[in-house]
């Protein structure tokens, strides 16, 4: 008997170290996926500044970082080149990345707080919403502040919060379930666009570029301060969402009885995280207009790719997201070059097949 015994317990704790051994090695194979990801994405970056009008080396983009740093940017017979790299390539390609890994990773977090894998910024109105207060900042702002991109992103924000509040208030009084949030969302997706379209209505000639910028969703006015003030928000928002990785975890289980007795706070992480999302998306928003489907996109292939724990997850559906956004871009500009296409309809372009084929594979899966 207790020879028997002895053996199961060996057995159990043979078992164990195997487990332990899988899991770690499961592990190390989605720390080699993410940071494979990161280096595409960088050298797609590197290589898309020799890319445009005027094709340039490799080695003149290494050239104009370099004098860019001793501050020789203006030296030499090749300032003008170094001027476009540093001045119009890289600041746009930054921004596209940095877009595409904050609508990602907010995507991301939307979809495990409702549960629901068709919701994203866009989807639930919010893009549109951080449009619309960005569009009543340009037209009818008035001081230096509201003219300002603090400004903007400040009216972006509190658009965006309005929507978020909007949202979860009708979604909890008609039951809050993943249908009514989708509807609701798509709802309010109509409703400010069409008011950011009366604000074009009325907009003045000068204003109405800017306007109009929002709508198609564009990095042509990229620039290295919006790049620095949107990492340095999506830094800090990455931090804080990353800081609560474990729990959202829990929290995506659809079930809350199990997470308060875990200990966690869900209305606080719920408020927190959300509101770090829309922070994300308001801030972007405000400096590229409306970019749809990057949020529903990027987490969607990362869960397939990596599975849905939030510590590995949300950095590589951040990561997949600036790559869409890189590529997008570029598609824009070389599709039907010299016409820049904005890559808010590029997006669009690959992001409603997959949306289609997302309504598809949830139907099948409550048959």
């Amino acid at each position: 008997m207790l020879r028997d015994i002895l053996i199961l317990r060996l057995n159990w704790m043979s078992d164990m170290k195997d487990l332990e051994k899988e899991y770690e090695n499961t592990n190390k194979k989605k720390l080699l996926m993410i940071a494979s990801a990161i280096i595409i994405m960088l050298v797609s970056a590197y290589v898309f500044t020799t890319l445009g009008m005027k094709n340039i080396s490799a080695m003149q983009t290494f050239v104009a970082i370099s004098k860019a740093f001793c501050g020789t940017l203006d030296n030499g017979a090749d300032a003008a080149s170094n001027k476009m790299i540093m001045l119009l390539r890289l600041p746009r390609i930054a921004l596209a990345m940095l877009a595409g890994i904050g609508l990602a990773v907010s995507g991301a977090v939307m979809q495990s707080l409702t549960r629901n894998y068709l919701v994203s910024p866009f989807t639930l109105g919010i893009s549109s919403a951080a449009a619309f207060g960005a569009s009543m900042s340009i037209v009818f702002g008035v001081g230096l502040f509201f003219q300002s991109e603090v400004g903007m992103i400040s009216c972006a924000f509190m658009a965006s919060c309005i929507c978020g509040c909007i949202v979860y208030g009708i979604s909890r009084y008609i039951g809050l379930n993943p249908s009514s949030i989708v509807l609701v969302g798509i709802s309010l997706n109509y409703l400010f666009s069409a008011m950011t379209a009366t604000i074009e209505f009325f907009a003045k000639e000068h204003k109405l570029e800017a306007v109009v910028q929002w709508t198609f969703g564009s990095f042509n006015r990229a620039t290295w301060d919006s790049v620095l003030i949107t990492a340095g928000v999506i830094g800090l928002g990455f931090v804080v969402l990353m800081l609560y990785s474990l729990k959202l975890n829990v929290m995506a289980t659809n079930n809350d009885e199990m997470a308060k007795s875990l200990g966690i706070n869900i209305n606080k992480a719920r408020v927190i995280c959300g509101m770090t999302s829309i922070l994300l998306t308001a801030t972007i928003i405000s400096f590229t207009g409306v970019i749809g489907f990057v949020g529903l996109i990027a987490p969607h292939i990362a869960r397939v790719l990596i599975g849905d724990n939030h510590f590995y997850y949300l950095p590589f559906a951040s990561v997949l997201g600036g790559v869409l956004l890189l590529f997008s871009d570029m598609i824009g500009k070389f599709i039907l070059y010299p016409v820049n296409i904005p890559v808010g309809i590029v997006i669009s372009f690959l992001g409603v097949p997959l949306f289609i084929h997302l309504i598809l594979m949830k139907r099948r899966s409550l048959e």
